[in-house]
């Protein structure tokens, strides 16, 4: 009779896992969605440019910062770049888990004046600080021949910033940080030093104020390139970079030493709405095992006889990567079925 009841208290426990993991599954199902596309157009400037995508454990919800190129105030010159200088940060807001975006506010970042060009935003957080590592070019100008630093400011909210440092790296013209803690606890910061032909450097931190610039990383293939994204995925390190006729991708098992990929990703034009261009400038989230890249595209430019607001307007796409064979894939064209969930690491 004992084991009768002992055999029958086992399969009761069996069927109550099986029953709760079913229910588990089911409420997940629920609220997973398919990713709007294109995921985001700002509506003030329609310049949304290099995104990066926080979780926001203030107001529980996951924001993303980007450049906000002034695309509709572009002058009848594409060739005049000031459209891309004066740019602020803008926020996008998402209520469900990343599926669909709306525009929140700009940044408001206490430092420099109405002229102060802010780029390529990278925001981190650590034991409930948000650091933000931020491209500066000190003013509106028509052409690239100007300095262009990174500086370091932090928040509690997300929302508004307090200027820390001017970051002392490779020289006056370095731009599109990427900040990662690596598994030993230390913080990596990968940036472009775009007067040693684009090439990608590093610098290390023990605390996120004081950095050591140690050069240029060591790597075994690949071209110029710019917007480095840097993260832990598979048991690997992976880099990810814009080669400006797609992306180019590297690995790494200690941050150090880097090995190109032979393909690039998102060189070839999708076919849904707005993703007719190669992807840009990208960040890559790691959520629940998956993988999901968020990048950049000029839908415009896949007709060169477009206006130049056409070719200048960008927006905001998703995708999911694939590993496979040692090789990472994305189709683009693929449905992004998406639930971010709140990361282990935040409080």
């Amino acid at each position: 009779m004992k084991k009768l009841f002992v055999l029958a208290y086992c399969v009761y426990l069996v069927l109550l896992i099986s029953s709760c993991k079913s229910l588990n599954i089911k409420n997940a199902a629920k609220t997973t969605k398919i990713a709007a596309k294109p995921l985001f157009r700002d509506t003030i400037y329609d310049g949304a440019a290099d995104p990066t995508v926080i979780w926001n454990d203030v107001e529980k919800r996951w924001f993303m910062f980007y450049t906000n190129r002034r695309a509709n105030k572009i002058s009848s010159n594409i060739k005049d770049v000031s459209w891309v200088h004066g740019t602020p940060i803008g926020i996008a807001e998402s209520a469900d888990n990343g599926a669909t975006w709306t525009y929140r506010a700009d940044a408001k970042i206490n430092y420099g004046n109405d002229s102060t060009t802010f780029w390529a935003p990278e925001v981190v957080e650590d034991n409930g600080t948000y650091h933000m590592y931020l491209t500066i070019v000190p003013g509106i100008f028509s052409d690239w021949q100007h300095p262009r630093y990174i500086i370091h400011l932090t928040s509690k909210d997300l929302l508004e910033w307090d200027f820390e440092s001017k970051l002392k790296l490779a020289n006056e013209k370095v731009i599109d940080a990427c900040v990662l803690k690596l598994k030993d606890g230390t913080w990596r910061l990968w940036y472009n030093n775009e007067i040693d032909k684009k090439s990608i450097y590093y610098a290390d931190s023990r605390d996120l104020q004081t950095w050591e610039d140690k050069g240029k990383i060591v790597r075994d293939g690949g071209k110029s390139a710019e917007g480095p994204n840097v993260f832990f995925w598979k048991e690997k390190y992976f880099m990810i970079v814009d080669e400006w006729r797609g992306l180019g991708v590297y690995s790494s098992t200690d941050a150090v030493n880097w090995k190109y990929q032979n393909e690039r990703i998102l060189d070839i034009p999708g076919t849904g709405p707005e993703d007719n261009v190669i992807g840009q400038h990208p960040c890559i989230v790691v959520n629940n095992s998956r993988a999901y890249i968020f990048y950049f595209t000029h839908p415009g430019r896949s007709n060169p006889g477009n206006s130049s607001y056409e070719q200048a307007r960008s927006l905001i796409q998703v995708a999911e990567l694939e590993y496979a064979d040692s090789v990472i894939k994305c189709n683009r064209n693929k449905p992004v079925f998406i639930n971010l969930t709140k990361p282990q690491s935040s409080k």
